[in-house]
């Protein structure tokens, strides 16, 4: 098959597409023939090399894929999956391929009304936004979410879920345009974060309540403003360290307002953990998806041999939601 190899650690360059050995799915995993992937944050840093794939995961990019079922591999044939089923899938890694092994508790359907391609944008996202604005997070009907990087690929997501599951969204990006978007998937109240102080504008919106739910890219920069953001009982849960990986926190501020901060990730997650998570979406997330109450949202698509240009894209933040790299 055909896979992006990571040459060395560096720039978009390094991206290169050759020919590399077939996976084998070992026990417990099916084979999938990949139609389309996704480009995620985590692809770029690994490319940098600052983001090692887990042990025993693919070497070659991309955390998500849809494709069709290529072979059931050991212990799988009564998993309820076909050959020739048309599925999405959660990755430890090697999307950015021709074929990828995957663990049969990350296999997805693909929804009903959702194209094979566009299905390649949904799996990360909505794995992301369930597992840490719902089941980490806790966030309810009535309450308030501030999402940060509204127009990125889980920000997108983010907005729409919260806002189906009856909570009020508040989302920070970095133009009037993105602001916009967001606007049209459900948020509330849109914030420029080049602009504006966002805690001082999240503490007016909520009438001096602040937010119950915080979704943090940030990390460093952003934990104290965040923290001030929060609400009594709020919680702020940080799945990214685009702003660094340290900060100092006020533990004072939050024993008087019971706060929490939970930092979290997916990728290295054990298999058992990763199955519960794609149930849950299965649940609770396909169905919204199917009645078109919350859909992908994909900037545009480009073919994987071209992954660097994609990798660019990204990095220049000039888009809104996914990039799609399609096999």
């Amino acid at each position: 098959m055909h896979a992006i190899v990571i040459t060395q650690p560096g720039p978009a360059d390094v991206l290169s597409f050759a020919e590399v050995p077939d996976p084998v799915p070992g026990p417990g995993e099916v084979l999938v023939d990949v139609a389309a992937t996704a480009v995620n944050r985590a692809d770029v840093n690994q490319r940098q090399g600052s983001y090692p794939p887990p042990k025993g995961a693919s070497e070659y990019p991309g955390l998500e894929c849809s494709g069709r079922v290529a072979a059931l591999g050991p212990g799988t044939e009564d998993s309820g999956w076909s050959v020739g089923d048309e599925v999405c899938a959660l990755l430890s890694g090697g999307g950015y391929a021709e074929r990828v092994a995957v663990p049969v508790g990350q296999l997805l359907r693909v929804p009903r009304g959702v194209s094979l391609t566009e299905a390649a944008a949904l799996p990360e996202v909505a794995a992301t936004v369930w597992s840490n604005v719902f089941m980490v997070g806790r966030l309810r009907a009535g309450e308030t979410l501030l999402v940060h990087g509204g127009g990125s690929g889980i920000g997108t997501f983010a907005i729409q879920l919260a806002h189906a599951r009856g909570a009020r969204v508040i989302t920070t990006a970095g133009s009037a345009e993105k602001l916009e978007r967001c606007r049209e998937l459900g948020a509330d109240v849109g914030i420029d974060y080049h602009r504006e102080d966002f805690a001082a504008r999240v503490k007016e919106e909520t009438g001096g309540a602040g937010a119950d739910v915080v979704l943090d890219i940030m990390g460093g920069s952003y934990l104290d403003a965040n923290v001030r953001s929060l609400a009594v009982g709020g919680r702020v849960v940080i799945i990214g360290l685009m702003g660094g990986r340290s900060a100092e926190l006020d533990l004072g501020r939050m024993l008087v307002k019971r706060l929490s901060v939970h930092a979290t990730t997916l990728r290295a997650r054990p298999v058992e953990e990763k199955a519960e998570i794609v149930a849950g979406v299965a649940e609770h997330v396909w169905p919204l998806v199917e009645d078109g109450t919350v859909r992908p949202i994909v900037d545009r698509t480009v073919p994987l041999r071209e992954a660097a240009e994609a990798h660019r894209i990204m990095e220049s933040s000039a888009h809104v939601g996914k990039i799609v790299l399609t096999v």
